[in-house]
């Protein structure tokens, strides 16, 4: 038994201790917790916790240590940490989409408000104070690269749209993959419309036209 002193150390302790072994930023679910606890004792300390404004309750069944900056006040998790946690809860794959994805890849510099990502499981809405994250059920054809680079490029391509994809487009692409990142394109053009398969093809190539 883990004891703080001469006392066992209590289930909120433990939950803190947990979540800060996983990262600054991190989010978690009570299934993260399992081995801080039973279910029900990890529900009460975490509404114990929430109340005494140890930890936040992000969304339903969501929960972090809340940060402060001293300039602009409560920080929001990441959208990546948030989406992490869903998708381990849920034991579902994800694929971001839209300008978010082009965002990452350094394709656009909008930043949506509303971020949308693809999955195999259910679909839900996650609201962080203004933006929201949607989870969108779909194909399993859509989900073949959920995970990997080739299905943030073919999502932010898809978004761009076939006029505005052009040579600077590629260019950008090839300067931010390294070689194993543009060789895996390569290999899953099979996974994309005939016109990303094209621009995969180039970003892939040896020299980019």
């Amino acid at each position: 038994m883990d004891r703080v002193g001469n006392r066992p150390e209590s289930t909120e302790c433990k939950i803190l201790r947990a979540v800060r072994d996983l990262g600054h930023g991190a989010v978690v679910t009570p299934g993260h917790l399992v081995d801080v606890g039973a279910r029900q004792a990890v529900d009460t300390a975490l509404s114990r916790l929430v109340a005494a404004g140890k930890m936040r309750r992000v969304a339903r069944g969501l929960y972090d240590i809340p940060r402060q900056s001293r300039h602009i006040g409560p920080l929001w998790p990441s959208v990546e940490s948030v989406v992490k946690a869903v998708a381990e809860r849920d034991g579902v794959r994800v694929q971001p989409t839209g300008a978010y994805a082009a965002n990452r890849l350094g394709l656009s510099t909008q930043v949506p408000m509303r971020i949308v990502f693809l999955t195999d499981g259910p679909e839900r809405e996650v609201r962080l104070d203004k933006l929201t994250i949607t989870f969108r059920h779909t194909t399993p054809r859509n989900m073949a690269t959920a995970g990997r680079l080739s299905g943030l490029v073919i999502q932010a391509l898809r978004w761009l749209g076939r006029k505005n994809v052009g040579a600077d487009v590629v260019r950008t692409l090839r300067a931010s993959l390294d070689a194993k990142a543009r060789a895996q394109l390569a290999a899953d053009v099979r996974h994309a419309p005939a016109w990303i398969a094209d621009v995969m093809r180039a970003v892939a190539a040896a020299e980019a036209p």
